[in-house]
């Protein structure tokens, strides 16, 4: 008989971090992601169905065309269209939504592309180490070449940026991941960690066989500003970070 030997000890890889690949809004601009979920708001209220902000943010780091067309399978708010058009929502409609928010969030990029403290600081951390930076987000290209001359001029320039619409799939499939590492030269997946402040970004990097953190205080899932943060209660701000945490860490 012939006796295979697996010695998964043996294919653990032990080696430094080689690469961080960081989501943008909410992540290392926007504080508290404010520009994708107003617009989700606006764009929906003008077609005569009303979006909380919690609504409007359940799936964001998804890419745009799919974060319209997730909402609109969220039961309660296909229930509000139906009571609005006297149909469900259709393929159709995901189309002229998805039509009717680019141009009002292309206006607002301008006002939301301030890099959060610290990002350019941990970036030549990183690259002293020796590791790569690499970069993903639910925004189109055409928006990202709106953001990142602005936030290089605030000291944040990746080594490579991947968005949405240059995949056929993004988040919470791994692919935005994937072709950022190829890029960027690095493997194993293993010496990779992906940094994001939604619940898909962090599922995309588990997807990947990456590591994970999650970003909080400045993220999607707390999603204030950080005036209306600082603002709130001491004990009404820690529960509020300790639930937007919980949530990343059940992502993974």
């Amino acid at each position: 008989m012939t006796m295979i030997r697996q010695d998964a000890a043996a294919h653990c890889y032990r080696g430094p971090l080689k690469a961080v690949l960081f989501d943008w809004a909410g992540t290392t601009i926007d504080f508290g992601s404010r520009a994708p979920m107003a617009v989700f708001v606006q764009v929906f209220g003008e077609h005569g169905v009303a979006l909380s902000e919690a609504e409007a943010r359940a799936p964001m780091g998804m890419a745009k065309r799919a974060h319209i067309d997730a909402l609109l399978k969220n039961p309660a708010i296909a229930q509000r269209w139906r009571d609005r058009h006297g149909r469900s929502p259709e393929e159709r409609d995901v189309d002229r939504l998805y039509e009717a928010f680019l141009p009002v969030q292309m206006r607002c990029l301008r006002n939301h592309a301030d890099v959060l403290p610290g990002v350019a600081e941990v970036v030549v951390a990183c690259r002293q180490r020796g590791m790569k930076i690499g970069s993903s987000t639910g925004y189109t290209r055409e928006m990202m070449d709106v953001l990142m001359p602005l936030a290089a001029e605030r000291g944040y320039r990746p080594d490579a940026m991947l968005c949405a619409s240059d995949l056929a799939e993004g988040r919470p499939a791994p692919w935005l991941n994937l072709e950022n590492a190829r890029r960027l030269g690095v493997y194993p997946l293993e010496a990779i960690l992906v940094v994001d402040d939604t619940c898909v970004g962090i599922q995309a990097g588990r997807n990947a066989g990456m590591w994970t953190v999650g970003v909080v205080r400045t993220g999607n899932e707390v999603g204030l500003s950080r005036d209306a943060l600082a603002a709130l209660p001491r004990d009404q701000r820690d529960r509020l970070l300790i639930a937007a945490s919980d949530r990343l860490a059940d992502a993974g």
